[in-house]
């Protein structure tokens, strides 16, 4: 579970990247789960912008963060940031406050 500082530090760290994942029209997808996944194998923290679906993008992105084991870090607008730390400790790259 994330604190408020953590929270904030790794909204910094979005605020600052490109969205990695977009959601179109298909919304939450087996694709979408799988294209998520992927993702994390290469980064520790995502964006993730709705271009479609923003009526279900609160329950899509917790829907995500449950089935990858991440945490979501927060919605706002059309874009979700979602964080899961590397399985191994040297891969890590983000070092929470």
């Amino acid at each position: 579970m994330l604190t408020s500082k953590q929270r904030g530090y790794l909204s910094g760290l979005a605020s600052q990247a490109e969205p990695t994942v977009m959601v179109g029209k298909e919304g939450s997808s087996e694709g979408l789960y799988r294209m998520v996944a992927q993702e994390f194998r290469h980064r520790e923290l995502l964006k993730i912008r709705f271009v479609a679906s923003k009526d279900e993008r609160n329950e899509i992105a917790h829907a995500l963060a449950e089935q990858t084991g991440a945490e979501l870090v927060r919605v706002i607008g059309n874009v979700a940031v979602l964080y899961r730390p590397a399985e191994k400790s040297e891969d890590r790259t983000i070092q929470l406050p």
